[in-house]
């Protein structure tokens, strides 16, 4: 039997709805042996993030190291990077193992508000990380940052699209979760040359917390297991609607995604 892997390169949700708990729990959803490298600890539960404390690059380096040298991996995605110096290490680790199914999440803004992302950090993603992604995943605020532009519609998305994919990406999906005058969430893809359109019905509901962590991670989870990058856009998009739809209800702020939801709906639907 062959074992697909998969690495996350991001920090840790003590909560465990984002960053890499996400990841890994969903990872392992979808089949695929889970592995890490933490850039940061954070504080954190569905009321906010109460603190962050940063690894240092030396341990980051180590991590990835550790998993180029003997595990490997098929695709990996980045989370939270938070400084400079972090994303810089992170590049030039890529690039020494040659992983070229790198997705790419641009984590910047937590869901209550706090900043994950140094400001300075913004240019070095998009100087050494954007041209290395197979995909970059970034909701509309991210996508407004890293093209310098203001987004008002789809229209401006696929402006975005654009430049995110003239700065390198090889292939960009913007969500579209921000975009509060739709009743439908529409998350488009770019490939250089053609948009494709991914729709689902909006979901009224705050416990919405990782679902971009959870998104980038089921897409890595695809791409580690050979599935082109539409086929993987469209995995990804039904594992996360899943999630959201069958709600936890856990916390008492933005409560988490549901994680088991896509494997035990497909289960139930075997039996029918």
């Amino acid at each position: 039997m062959t074992t697909f892997k998969a690495l996350t390169i991001a920090g840790s949700d003590s909560g465990g709805g984002a960053g890499i708990q996400a990841d890994i729990k969903t990872f392992q959803e979808l089949d695929v042996f889970g592995m890490s490298a933490i850039t940061a600890v954070t504080a954190q539960n569905t009321l906010g993030v109460h603190g962050v404390y940063p690894v240092s690059v030396e341990a980051v380096v180590k991590q990835i190291e550790a998993i180029g040298s003997d595990l490997g991996t098929d695709a990996l995605k980045t989370g939270m990077l938070f400084s400079s110096d972090i994303i810089e290490a992170v590049s030039e680790k890529i690039k020494q193992f040659k992983w070229t199914r790198v997705v790419v999440d641009p984590v910047m803004i937590a869901k209550g508000g706090a900043s994950l992302l140094q400001n300075e950090a913004v240019n070095a993603l998009k100087q050494h990380l954007l041209p290395l992604a197979l995909v970059i995943t970034p909701n509309i605020p991210e996508a407004e940052v890293l093209a310098d532009m203001t987004i008002h519609n789809l229209e401006d998305r696929k402006k975005a699209a654009k430049h995110l994919h003239r700065l390198g990406a090889k292939h960009v999906i913007i969500k579209g979760g921000h975009d509060v005058d739709s009743e439908n969430l529409v998350d488009i893809l770019y490939d250089g040359e053609e948009y494709t359109y991914l729709t689902s019905k909006r979901i009224q509901t705050k416990n919405s917390h990782g679902t971009g962590c959870t998104f980038a991670a089921a897409l890595t989870a695809e791409l580690a297991k050979g599935q082109n990058i539409q086929a993987a856009f469209k995995e990804a998009k039904n594992f996360i609607q899943v999630a959201i739809e069958d709600d936890l209800g856990i916390g008492n702020g933005h409560g988490p995604t549901n994680h088991w939801a896509f494997k035990r709906r497909k289960e139930l639907n075997s039996l029918v």
